[in-house]
């Protein structure tokens, strides 16, 4: 499979559960560059972020940088690609040695479940184990991270439009009016827009799509996947910065929590 095909099938599968996505697509009539995909997983030998990072390398990715979210109890990296036309990728893992007892026996269990799983399906594979609402419940109430990679799996989590390669927008508080008037809702945690031209990236997002989680006969309606921007912005030595900044991330990540 080439890098061509293996992008597609993640936005075929991230724009299954999260049809806002195609919707914000076209408000843009214009080409949509990428600027990165994000994944979650957790940090087990089989599971984690180092796996996926060295299943990419065969498409031309690599190291870019690392981060730590320390309150999540996250760790991140994200990948460049040799093709600087191509999305860059965020690989982050929750820490589970730093939960509970109680977190740690159910990522056993899900490592357990997956201990035969293959690299692409690392990224592509979904949920592969049982889920019930009690347990969903339970981890919520410790990583909002935690409950959300327990219900959907191995997945695309975002993909972030290129703001600097929009034609006809040239900010990000225009594109955040075009989605208030669309009625998209944003993500408002840490204010609208995150970062600054200071920090040489400001990232807004919508609110996770809300889509059925099926828990046997139980149906509940909650937070899948969310669209976010990001406008960079060139660095003293005049080329356009291609990390990430965690105190934005951080907030980002609150795009997946369950509303009240």
């Amino acid at each position: 499979m080439n890098i061509d095909l293996l992008l597609d099938k993640m936005w075929k599968m991230y724009t299954s559960y999260t049809p806002s996505a195609n919707q914000i697509s076209k408000l843009f009539n214009e080409e949509i560059t990428n600027d990165h995909i994000a994944f979650r997983t957790f940090n087990t030998e089989h599971l984690s972020i180092n796996k996926q990072a060295k299943f990419l390398e065969q498409y031309g990715y690599y190291h870019g940088g690392d981060y730590d979210f320390k309150v999540k109890k996250l760790k991140a990296i994200h990948l460049e690609n040799n093709d600087a036309n191509r999305p860059k990728i965020f690989l982050s893992e929750l820490l589970c040695e730093e939960f509970s007892n109680e977190l740690q026996n159910v990522v056993v269990e899900i490592s357990e479940k997956t201990k035969d799983i293959s690299p692409e399906e690392l990224l592509l594979g979904g949920r592969k184990w049982n889920i019930d609402l009690d347990t969903y419940n339970s981890l919520a109430k410790e990583s909002e991270y935690a409950s959300w990679l327990y219900i959907w799996g191995f997945c695309p989590n975002h993909f972030t439009i290129s703001v600097n390669h929009l034609e006809n927008f040239s900010s990000l508080i225009e594109v955040n009016d075009l989605l208030k008037k669309n009625n998209f809702k944003l993500n408002i945690s840490g204010g609208e827009i995150k970062g600054s031209k200071e920090e040489l990236l400001e990232q807004s997002s919508i609110l996770a799509d809300e889509m059925p989680v099926f828990f046997g006969n139980s149906k509940q309606i909650l937070p899948s996947c969310y669209y976010e921007f990001a406008k960079r912005y060139p660095g003293k030595d005049g080329k356009i910065y291609q990390g990430f900044v965690a105190k934005s991330a951080d907030k980002i990540f609150e795009s997946t929590n369950k509303k009240n």
